[in-house]
């Protein structure tokens, strides 16, 4: 392997900021902040500590139901469901309900009792759980662990603000996911049902944050107040994740308020676009132009900017397909790296033959008996 083009700076940030730095006086004992696409942490606080995080829970609830269940399927409510304790979208025992309508109880009525009937759903609390862990540790929420599907308080029922977070930009990329977190009200119709309900989402950012797009509330004395929201302007959406914050509706507007002011993405990298070329041996073609394999955006504040450095295989030999990996380009910001892409070839280089070089002695040849022959 051999460097055959180092730290090239990209400047392609040129939007307008505001000199407001994230300054905010924030309630909530432990948040954070991070940009939904790259992960970047914008804002933290005590983001790492492992606190209860109450019905926000329901998060990894939804996501787990979705990801294993049909929404059409239909889930018999049962007494112990009924009679979940705390929040409810009010279930009676016996009746029949979509997947996908508590899912809406769920995220919208924040129901425990929605929660108890989709764990039941998927053979019981103790196998729900157990996918609810299993998700968490393929999403690298390592200070993450669950013993039920509400989020009812338990001293082995914790997260981090953190996890959350992460858990949260996985689950906004589900179209399902998203669609009920971002729903204000939902109706569920009485045809075979105890009767009709509909159901009013908790999360008041919706109505008062321009732009906001979900997720999920939560409160029990234990946790105090829980909120994880998400909201997008000008084509960034964040993530925002409060645990025990007494004053969160405003904890939220005063977040997205600094850092929508500070940050902006910038696009840094585009597959397709060719960024350097590699030489080609035994081939009709000298070399073939390299492209990153996918697009890369970062958000960044007007100050910083992002440096790449590029490192190609040794030439490669004919032939060579489209698309053949040749490399990688890591991205850095003040030194740091923060991502790494392969290159790959754009274009085909087929082997060079003895019938590929016009100048060889066999075309030669071969063009003089072609002269000699009538048309």
């Amino acid at each position: 392997m051999k460097i055959i083009s180092a730290f090239l700076i990209f400047t392609f940030c040129i939007f307008p900021f505001n000199n407001i730095y994230c300054n905010a006086t924030v309630s909530a004992q432990s948040a954070i902040v991070i940009e939904k696409s790259s992960g970047r942490i914008l804002y933290e606080k005590n983001a790492g500590t492992k606190l209860p995080m109450a019905s926000t829970t329901k998060i990894m609830t939804a996501l787990v139901a979705i990801e294993n269940g049909n929404m059409d399927d239909v889930v018999t409510i049962s007494s112990s469901a009924a009679g979940t304790e705390g929040s409810s979208m009010y279930l009676e025992s016996g009746e029949k309900m979509t997947l996908l309508e508590l899912l809406y109880g769920l995220m919208l009525s924040s129901g425990n009792d929605a929660a108890v009937a989709i764990a039941e759903h998927f053979g019981g609390i103790n196998n729900f759980v157990t996918l609810m862990n299993d998700k968490a540790k393929e999403l690298g929420a390592s200070q993450t662990n669950f013993t039920n599907p509400n989020g009812l308080p338990d001293s082995s029922h914790y997260s981090t603000a953190l996890d959350m977070a992460k858990i949260t930009a996985f689950a906004l990329n589900n179209q399902t996911f998203a669609e009920i977190v971002s729903t204000k009200t939902y109706k569920i119709s009485g045809e075979g049902k105890a009767y009709s309900r509909t159901l009013s989402n908790h999360n008041k950012l919706l109505n008062m944050y321009q732009g906001c797009i979900g997720v999920k509330t939560g409160f029990t004395k234990a946790a105090g107040r829980c909120l994880v929201s998400a909201a997008e302007q000008n084509s960034m959406t964040l993530i925002c994740v409060t645990l025990n914050a007494p004053d969160d509706w405003r904890d939220h507007s005063n977040l997205y308020d600094n850092l929508f002011s500070k940050y902006s993405i910038c696009h840094i990298l585009h597959s397709g676009v060719p960024i350097d070329s590699i030489q080609v041996e035994s081939s009709t073609f000298d070399s073939l132009p390299v492209t990153p394999r996918e697009d890369f955006s970062y958000p960044l504040t007007k100050d910083e900017e992002c440096s790449t450095a590029l490192t190609l295989s040794s030439p490669l030999t004919a032939p060579v397909d489209d698309l053949t990996e040749c490399g990688s380009v890591i991205i850095s910001l003040n030194g740091k790296e923060i991502k790494k892409i392969p290159l790959v070839t754009i274009g085909n280089a087929p082997q060079k033959t003895i019938f590929s070089d016009e100048n060889s002695f066999l075309n030669k040849i071969l063009s003089f008996f072609a002269k000699l022959l009538p048309l």
